[in-house]
């Protein structure tokens, strides 16, 4: 099974985090899913790069990673994920989607509201102990 290593932001602006809902998936497991944006390491790219070049591809927001969060490793059905999540700033928190469908700023208090992506959720039981 392949193994995918991938970076997460938790954006924060006025003590709330940004959540983003993913379209639909070849994967139905993770089709309207919530997830904290980011994406693939491409090679020779660092994973702040990384995680810099996904957030502005896919929301035109540009990040300040200000803390490497939790690293999460997952199996999920089809492969195995090792998610690095960092904390970060944003210099301006408008957003345009273009790989996302939906997207909510909620307290940390709110997360568990949602119906997030399982390799996500041991970063929100991380961030309500933060």
């Amino acid at each position: 099974m392949k193994t995918i290593e991938v970076v997460a932001a938790i954006i924060i602006d006025n003590d709330k985090i940004l959540c983003t809902q993913r379209g639909q998936n070849k994967y139905e497991y993770l089709s309207r899913k919530f997830e904290f944006p980011g994406g693939k390491i491409e090679n020779g790219e660092s994973k702040v790069e990384a995680l810099k070049r996904e957030i502005f591809e896919e929301l035109k927001m540009e990040v300040l990673p200000t803390e490497e969060f939790i690293k999460v490793t997952h199996k999920y059905a089809d492969f195995n994920l090792i998610m690095y999540s960092y904390i970060c700033i944003c210099k301006n928190p408008s957003i345009e989607l273009s790989e996302h469908i939906d997207f909510k700023w909620l307290h940390k208090s709110e997360l568990k509201s949602l119906d997030w992506a399982a390799a996500d959720i041991p970063i929100i039981e991380s961030l309500i102990n933060y």
